[in-house]
């Protein structure tokens, strides 16, 4: 409450405290912004001999003033902790490990690491490669022909038909991401035969990813997103998160986000759509939850990678062009859209009993037309052009249930989980391509128009092209004891695995597969101490095997599924704020390869191929110092071919998998400045391989990343502004040459957003 003097003499004051008295003036309690305060009486700070002149009148009611204000301030400043406490990077150890559940990465014989919505939000993440872009053990490269992400965990391919949301296969858009719907990023590290069973596409064998939906928080978000991407691209988001009934009970969630524009590399446009809305219900006893997502991303005239396999050995690597060149073709497009949802029903049976089942599905509409560059000259950049228009249509159905009992026997507690999983996927598919590639050159592209003559099915009707199924069983049991200190785990999945696949067009049945093996799985944890373990684990990865061709001797062989062997020893440290972890592994994966049959000129396929990859991961993530927080690591990778045709590449290092990655992310609270936070990152790959031989490998590379965020108060509502400036500089790099495909690096990207948390 504010006060005006219209009285300038002694005379005037003193004859109003009389007339009307000091407490109308002057009360105990001012009230200011609907913030009651005990106040020191003004007149107290008036009392004394002598009378206040007109300045000790006026010092004394801005004293008033000082008093008043203060629990005012004090509140926003509050508020502006609060909200940027919220928008902090967090990384937590744990999560979803399929048969086991959500465990607490200290407790389990596996390393896992899930990152957080606000770090999706904060770095202005576009695609599921950006958020995995903060983990030191991933890398991020581009599928064949199109602009789909793969990803490489422990120097294997992890495709997008075989990234889970909430732990079920084939539910997943399988070309591009939008990170925008999910509340956790769950990267786990190593082999998941056991714990999530055999990946669709036959990979996950050096690790998978986790997707957890958006669901109700504890508590209200109304949140409002704009941002802005160089060199044109704006959109915005909007987060709406209620909840309500009885105890709360029943929550409902809405995620909306969009961003339309040219993005850094010349000539690319980018459209994005992703929409999704969850509900969930909980007692004592159940828990439900359900979520349905739609959505859709575009690419125009976009940037493929090159194929670079046809290159001689003695062809030296290609020297990396301008970080936004484009080689691409204006014509070339992909349009995919995805429907998917899952639904997870868990309850309790007293204390002891708990039992669980999962369903999701996905319908998915993909449609494009591709310019795809095969290099034939490293040193001049010449290559040969070709175009491919694809329809490509799925609908794919995830169930998975299971009980999860606990029972004592003595001084053993037991954890025993059962059940099963299944997976059904169709898939129809047409294409029309060009028979002749075009002549193009990636320094000096030019442009042309395609020529698509040849065709497999219609684009306009496209037909069944293959039929999955994967169903599988799985018992494990955890013993603890020593006082919780000790544990052990062991289990097997059964899997069976049938795979029917189509002529284009005719529809007539072209090759059956069915085989079946079962996959166990060993950890022990032991804690020495409070808040560290060590820990083991022998698992498997599990992919399917190979029915042979008709050009080869053995035309019609059925091979078992693939299984891979894995073999890690390492040791964490978790005190919730800060933690710290370190393995070593090792895995063997065999694969197929052809052979001379005799000397009879003929082809034998085998399943001999065998490569071996070892390695160790370091893991840091928290806060350092007060205000100062990091999440980052090393990987170190000796990826090696162990048995190759003839035993021509024996001993060589894998093609694509660099010998190390580093990635280091801070924040930091400046202390004089509320709601101001410093931010940088740094990714660093070593040396790849560029050919069998190991006669030329890609350099290694390093970007850096800088950014800041501020959150202030507007009408007491907390906004959050951030800046980021990825590939500071606009270093040019070839960022990978995995399996063959050679991808650009990003070039200097500049972002921009505001949220407002209404």
């Amino acid at each position: 409450m504010s006060f005006r003097v219209f009285c300038l003499n002694t005379l005037c004051v003193s004859s109003l405290l009389a007339g009307i008295g000091e407490s109308a003036f002057f009360p105990n309690y001012v009230q200011a912004e609907g913030v009651a305060s005990s106040q020191k009486p003004v007149h107290a700070l008036l009392s004394g001999k002598k009378q206040p002149n007109a300045d000790q009148t006026k010092k004394a009611v801005q004293e008033q003033n000082k008093q008043t204000t203060a629990p005012v301030a004090a509140k926003q400043e509050d508020l502006v902790v609060k909200a940027s406490r919220s928008n902090r990077m967090y990384v937590t150890n744990g999560g979803d490990l399929g048969a086991l559940g959500h465990k607490k990465g200290l407790d389990v014989p596996f390393n896992i690491r899930s990152y957080n919505s606000s770090l999706i939000l904060n770095q202005q993440s576009q695609t599921l490669g950006d958020v995995l872009l903060n983990d030191p053990t991933v890398r991020t490269t581009m599928g064949y022909g199109n602009y789909a992400q793969l990803f490489q965990i422990r120097g294997f391919t992890l495709y997008g038909d075989d990234i889970a949301i909430d732990g079920l296969y084939g539910v997943t858009p399988r070309q591009l991401v939008s990170p925008q719907l999910y509340d956790s990023v769950q990267v786990l590290n190593g082999a998941s035969a056991f714990l999530n069973g055999a990946a669709p596409g036959g990979s996950a064998i050096g690790g998978n990813v986790n997707l957890i939906p958006k669901r109700a928080a504890s508590t209200d978000i109304t949140r409002v997103t704009g941002d802005y991407t160089s060199s044109g691209q704006g959109g915005g988001a909007f987060d709406l998160s209620r909840r309500f009934g009885k105890d709360r009970a029943y929550g409902f969630r809405f995620n909306a986000a969009g961003m339309d524009g040219e993005t850094p590399i010349k000539g690319e446009r980018h459209d994005d759509i992703a929409l999704g809305g969850s509900f969930d219900w909980h007692n004592d006893d159940t828990r439900i939850n359900m979520n349905m997502n739609y959505q859709k991303q575009q690419v125009f005239g976009g940037r493929s990678a090159i194929i670079v396999s046809s290159l001689a050995t003695d062809m030296p690597t290609p020297k990396a062009t301008s970080p936004s060149k484009n080689w691409g073709q204006r014509w070339a497009y992909t349009d995919l859209s995805y429907l998917f949802g899952t639904l997870n029903i868990e309850h309790d049976f007293g204390e002891h009993i708990t039992t669980y089942a999962k369903f999701g599905a996905q319908s998915g509409n993909e449609m494009g037309n591709y310019a795809t560059t095969t290099l034939t000259n490293s040193r001049t950049g010449d290559g040969s052009v070709g175009a491919m228009a694809d329809a490509y249509n799925v609908m794919n159905e995830a169930t998975q249930a299971g009980v999860r009992a606990h029972v004592n026997t003595g001084f053993i507690k037991h954890e025993i989980n059962a059940g099963g999983s299944a997976i059904w996927e169709e898939s129809d598919a047409a294409y029309a391509m060009s028979l002749v590639g075009e002549s193009g050159n990636i320094y000096h592209p030019t442009q042309f128009t395609p020529n698509e003559t040849f065709a497999g099915g219609s684009l306009r009707n496209p037909g069944r092209v293959s039929w999955n199924k994967l169903y599988s069983l799985f018992l494990s049991d955890t013993m603890t004891f020593w006082h919780d200190r000790i544990a052990l785990t062991g289990g097997f999945r059964y899997q069976d695995i049938l795979s029917d696949s189509y002529n284009y067009g005719s529809g007539s049945l072209l090759s059956h597969y069915n085989s079946a093996a079962f996959s166990p799985v060993i950890g022990l944890v032991v804690h020495p101490v409070k808040n560290f373990a060590l820990y083991f684990n022998r698992i498997q990865g599990l992919s399917a095997g190979t029915t042979v061709g008709s050009t080869y001797v053995n035309a019609g062989q059925t091979f078992a599924p693939y299984q891979s062997t894995q073999y890690e020893v390492g040791a964490k440290y978790d005190v919730g704020r800060f933690s710290a972890g370190v393995a070593f592994f090792q895995t063997s994966m065999p694969y197929g390869m052809t052979e001379a049959y005799g000397d009879t000129g003929e082809s034998i396929y085998t399943q001999s191929g065998k490569q071996r990859n070892r390695g160790m991961e370091l893991t840091f993530n928290g806060e350092i110092l007060r205000g100062l927080r990091f999440n980052g690591g090393l990987t170190l990778i000796d990826a090696k071919q162990v048995h190759t045709a003839g035993g021509e590449y024996n001993g060589k290092t894998v093609i694509g998998v660099p010998n190390y990655t580093i990635n280091g992310n801070l924040e930091y609270d400046v202390p004089f400045v509320k709601g101001l936070t410093l931010v940088g990152r740094v990714v660093s790959t070593g040396k790849q391989q560029f050919n069998n031989v190991n006669s030329a490998h890609l350099p290694a590379w390093s970007r850096f990343d800088l950014g800041a965020r501020y959150t202030f108060l507007v009408h007491n509502k907390p906004l959050t502004a951030r800046f980021e400036v990825d590939n500071v500089g606009n270093q040019r790099y070839w960022a990978s040459v995995y399996q063959s495909d050679l991808v650009m690096g990003d070039p200097e990207t500049f972002k921009f957003s505001v949220s407002a948390d209404l």
